[in-house]
């Protein structure tokens, strides 16, 4: 069922059926990449396919895990700022980004699974949002850097 096939009324339902759309779409950027076309820079940014799924990876730990779950940045083992979180070491493969994100996606379910979206969360350093406020925030960021790998995965591509 994609997210245009859940009825309208169920916001909660349409908010993680387009999530889940996006999860599933940037992963899908670094279908049938090498390792090396997928840590590839072609912007003066150290922005790369792989490193936009680490990104995102990372941005949904501090939305769901810091910001709903109360846990540290720090506790989680999470790099401080985004600017870290698009860089690369030398262990990170295709195989173990997308491992990671998968499982920052499963903790992010179950983060929520028994919260109401008007639910009140606190772990943020910004203060107080409410969960529907989380979900369209990170429906904002999938958006946005799915945008980005598609145009890259375009580029490496043709080059």
């Amino acid at each position: 069922m994609g997210a245009f096939d859940v009825p309208l009324e169920d916001e909660r339902t349409q908010l993680d059926a387009f999530v889940e759309e996006y999860r599933s779409a940037i992963e899908a950027t670094l279908d049938g990449l090498t390792e090396e076309q997928a840590r590839r820079r072609l912007v003066s940014s150290a922005t790369t396919v792989l490193g936009l799924l680490k990104h995102v990876t990372w941005m949904q730990r501090v939305w769901f895990e810091e910001c709903v779950g109360g846990t540290s940045r720090r506790e989680l083992g999470l790099v401080p700022g985004p600017d870290e979180s698009f860089r690369l070491s030398d262990d990170d493969t295709v195989a173990s980004v997308t491992a990671a994100h998968r499982d920052a996606c499963a903790r992010a379910r179950a983060a929520v699974a028994d919260l109401p979206l008007d639910a009140v969360v606190t772990g943020h350093r910004s203060g107080p949002r409410t969960l529907r406020w989380v979900y369209l925030q990170v429906l904002r960021e999938l958006a946005h850097h799915c945008g980005h790998a598609d145009i890259l995965r375009e580029q490496v591509l043709a080059g």
